[in-house]
């Protein structure tokens, strides 16, 4: 994929893994060593026309290769061929309705919507998925083309859990993947109970852990 600088009359041209230019436009780390097929900046990649080493000093203030990559990857243009730019969109939507269906429910019935219904609902508001935009800043517009469709909100879900000694030393580290203790005590009895925050879309995954890992050796109650 070819990322694109324009600086005045000069042209600046990298090519880079489109996968790994959308994660630096969202911020990751990447590795830019391995992320670009070759190490040269170019002026017109298809021709294989390498930019001066003056103009590039002049512009980018600097000739490190990968320090120039990066900021033609961030302020620059990034060109995708048709198949890779449906396939990254494809990816990023389904990221999205993951996201939206872990985390948000159907408030008139306090239940998750299956992803399905969600995808259906952005079919039908014909949203549009920016393959170079980070789920989170696209879930907002997202859910506001599709409330009018469905009843849908991001909501968090609090979980009373109760458990015995030996249940909650197999079961603490999948409490703590799913969310976040906001209290907990032991009993006088040597239980433990504890009030487990996580977004509502989770809750039924949760609990089914739990059920699981405990086989049925567990309490819980959601919390209004």
């Amino acid at each position: 994929m070819v990322a694109r600088y324009e600086h005045g009359e000069h042209h600046f041209e990298v090519l880079i893994d489109p996968y790994e230019a959308q994660r630096l436009k969202n911020g990751e780390e990447v590795d830019l060593e391995k992320a670009l097929a070759i190490d040269e900046v170019f002026k017109d990649s298809k021709k294989g026309d390498r930019a001066s080493d003056d103009i590039v000093k002049k512009v980018f203030h600097t000739n490190d290769v990968l320090a120039v990559a990066k900021q033609i990857v961030l302020e620059g243009e990034i060109q995708l061929t048709t198949d890779q730019r449906r396939k990254m969109t494809e990816e990023k939507r389904k990221q999205i309705v993951t996201y939206i269906a872990h985390n948000a429910i159907n408030p008139l019935a306090k239940a998750p919507h299956p992803p399905q219904r969600i995808e259906n609902a952005m079919e039908e508001a014909r949203v549009h998925i920016d393959p170079f935009k980070s789920v989170e800043k696209q879930v907002k517009d997202v859910l506001d083309a599709i409330k009018v469709l469905i009843p849908i909100r991001i909501e968090k879900a609090t979980i009373a859990v109760k458990l015995s000694a030996e249940q909650y030393g197999r079961v603490y580290r999948d409490i703590t993947e799913f969310g976040q203790i906001k209290k907990e005590e032991w009993t006088g009895g040597g239980d433990w109970i504890g009030l487990v925050e996580l977004p509502a879309g989770m809750q039924g995954e949760f609990l089914d852990r739990l059920g699981k890992k405990t086989h049925g050796d567990v309490q819980t109650r959601l919390v209004d």
